[in-house]
C-alpha cells in the first residue's frame, strides 16, 4: 500500500454496460465500473488516476469522461478520437480533463500512423502528449518519425515487447534513447502483456524495469492497467504493484516515478473544469 500524497495510477480502463461497443471491438470486456475501480484505489493507497479510452468503445469517449468526472479532480484521461475532430471539441475534451490521446497500434486500435503527425500536431497546443501501445520490437523503424512529434510521447507497458529482447539489444536500445530525448516517458507496468515466464517474478520482465528505473527515473510512470482486460487468470493489483516497487528500486525513485512525474505529465498542477 502506497502512503505518499499524490501517487498517481497512470493507466486504467472504466468499462461500463451502459455504454454500447464500436463494432471493431475484438473482444468484449467485463463489467468494470468506476465504482469497483475506487475500491481498488483506496485499497492501494492511490490518490490520482489517470483513466485511458479502452479500445473497445472506439472514438465514444463518454464512458471515460464519466469516470473522470466520477473521480473527481484528481482524475486525468486519454481520449481516442477522429482526425476531422473541430477544435472546439478538444477544448471541452480539455476542460474534462483530458491531457493525450490514445495509439493502439495492435488489434483493436482504430488509428493508424497516418493519423499520428496530423493529431499530434494539432493537440501540441494544448500541452497533451500522445500514448502510444505498439510492440515495441517496432521501435526502430518509428524512431525517427516518434522524435519529431511537437508533443510528448508516452509508451505503454514496459515497450510492450512482444517476444525476447535483451537490454542491450537494438528495440530497448532506442526505447532508451527516446527518454534521452526529454520529450518520452515510459509505463512501468502490465508486465503479464509480455512476460513469457509470467507471475510471481515476471523474471523475463524484470531486468528491463530495473534498468529504466535506474537509468531513467525522471521519465518512468507506474500503471496499475485495472481491471486487466482480456487477461486470464486476473493478476492480484497488490501484487503487481508490489512487483513493480521491488523493480523500481529506493524508496526516493519510487516516489519520484508514482508521484513527481505524473503530476508534471498530467497537469495536476492545475484543477480541471467539468463540462
Amino acid at each position: 500500500m502506497i502512503s505518499w500524497p499524490g501517487a498517481c495510477d497512470c493507466h486504467l480502463h472504466v468499462y461500463d454496460d451502459a455504454y454500447p461497443l464500436a463494432p471493431t471491438a475484438t473482444f468484449r470486456p467485463p463489467h468494470a465500473p468506476v465504482a469497483d475501480y475506487q475500491a481498488v484505489q483506496q485499497h492501494l493507497g492511490l490518490a490520482r488516476a489517470v483513466v485511458v479510452q479502452p479500445t473497445g468503445y472506439g472514438f465514444d469517449n463518454r464512458c471515460t469522461l464519466a469516470a473522470i468526472a466520477a473521480l473527481g479532480p484528481d482524475a486525468r484521461g486519454i481520449a481516442v478520437v477522429a482526425t476531422d475532430t473541430g477544435a472546439g471539441t478538444l477544448e471541452e475534451l480539455h476542460a474534462a480533463g483530458i491531457r493525450g490521446l490514445r495509439f493502439m497500434m495492435l488489434p483493436g486500435g482504430v488509428l493508424g500512423w497516418d493519423a499520428l503527425e496530423p493529431l499530434a500536431a494539432r493537440i501540441a497546443p494544448l500541452g497533451w502528449h500522445i500514448d502510444l501501445q505498439l510492440d515495441g520490437r517496432e521501435l526502430p523503424q518509428h524512431e525517427a518519425r516518434l522524435r519529431r512529434l511537437p508533443c510528448d510521447l508516452v509508451i505503454d507497458h514496459i515497450g510492450k515487447f512482444l517476444g525476447p529482447v535483451a537490454t542491450d539489444g537494438e528495440a530497448f536500445v532506442c526505447l532508451r534513447r527516446l527518454l534521452d530525448g526529454g520529450r518520452a516517458w515510459v509505463k512501468l507496468s502490465a508486465p503479464y502483456e509480455s512476460s513469457r515466464r509470467g507471475p510471481p517474478g515476471y523474471d523475463d520482465i524484470a531486468p528491463r524495469v530495473r534498468v529504466l528505473a535506474a537509468g531513467h527515473a525522471e521519465r518512468c510512470l507506474w500503471a496499475s492497467n485495472w481491471p486487466h482486460p482480456n487477461v486470464a487468470p486476473r493478476p492480484d493489483d497488490s501484487a503487481v504493484l508490489d512487483w513493480a516497487l521491488s523493480a523500481i528500486g529506493p524508496h526516493e525513485r519510487q516516489r519520484r516515478i508514482l508521484v513527481d512525474n505524473p503530476a508534471a505529465l498530467y497537469d495536476f498542477g492545475r484543477a480541471t473544469v467539468a463540462g
